[in-house]
């Protein structure tokens, strides 16, 4: 039996575990949601949910604590992703675990989450992770997604759930390439319904979008119920259907909630993922 958001810990009051704990980490099936979207066992896109984990720390074999920050990266062919707060549970787990050296807690954080994520599969792969250590906390850059904004657009906004009827493309004029981008992304927790505040960049050849109506409907998130990753594929999904991009690819950096976070990124063409580089609100 899968596991569902509900019966995750999310919204509810949990201890924290100070010892490695591996079986804290809480996969949710993908397919469900896929399936609303219409998307069948082999999804229409590539890529990846970009983790940034802020508040890692273990200790050394003689007992000194260490800190870092660690990237993660999930395929999106993975059949499960990561309920979040599960996540964080695990990862403070290794506050008072002694371990060799920081490479020991990569693998370690590597094998633990390629398990979760691929979970029931017939055939495995691995997730990614870099550690950053303090000597190298300078080299992180704060960059915005590059692009035309659409929040230059003064418009009226009158619809906060999802509505794909909104988007139109000028289907009788000759295709454009355009890096599009909004900060008035908003979401709220699909079990929670704590507030996802994020940015958007929305990459296309094909009929140009209209872009207010672009910018309407990524307002219509406001009230939307939903996880992040699922948020960015029915984006995917919906321009795809009704803008008939030839390429396209949608990428969301969401601000961290509980020291963490969570970046997907789908792209119509295979090819490497963005770099995880946070935005000012992260």
């Amino acid at each position: 039996m899968s596991n569902s958001p509900e019966q995750s810990l999310l919204g509810k009051p949990a201890a924290y575990a100070d010892r490695y704990d591996a079986s804290l980490l809480y996969p949710l099936s993908r397919a469900g949601h896929r399936a609303e979207l219409g998307i069948g066992t082999r999804p229409p896109f590539f890529g990846a949910d970009l983790w940034t984990a802020y508040e890692l720390s273990w200790l050394t074999p003689r007992g000194k604590p260490q800190v870092a920050l660690a990237h993660v990266t999930i395929p999106c062919e993975s059949p499960n992703l990561v309920e979040s707060k599960s996540f964080k549970l695990y990862l403070n787990s290794f506050t008072n675990t002694p371990f060799a050296s920081a490479d020991a807690v990569r693998d370690r954080i590597r094998a633990d989450v390629s398990e979760a994520v691929w979970r029931g599969a017939p055939a495995a792969s691995t997730v990614g992770v870099r550690l950053l250590m303090p000597e190298q906390f300078d080299l992180e850059l704060v960059s915005e997604l590059d692009g035309v904004n659409l929040d230059r657009l003064d418009i009226e906004c009158t619809q906060y759930t999802p509505a794909p009827e909104l988007l139109t493309a000028a289907f009788d004029e000759q295709p454009v390439e355009e890096v599009l981008t909004s900060n008035l992304l908003k979401s709220n927790c699909l079990v929670t319904g704590q507030p996802d505040w994020g940015s958007v960049q929305i990459r296309y050849s094909g009929p140009q979008i209209d872009q207010g109506q672009l910018l309407r409907y990524l307002v219509s998130f406001r009230n939307h119920n939903e996880f992040h990753e699922q948020c960015v594929e029915r984006i995917f999904m919906d321009i795809r259907e009704r803008c008939r991009p030839v390429k396209l690819s949608v990428y969301a950096r969401y601000t961290r909630r509980g020291g963490l976070d969570i970046n997907p990124f789908r792209t119509s063409h295979p090819g490497g993922v963005p770099a995880n580089v946070r935005t000012a609100r992260q």
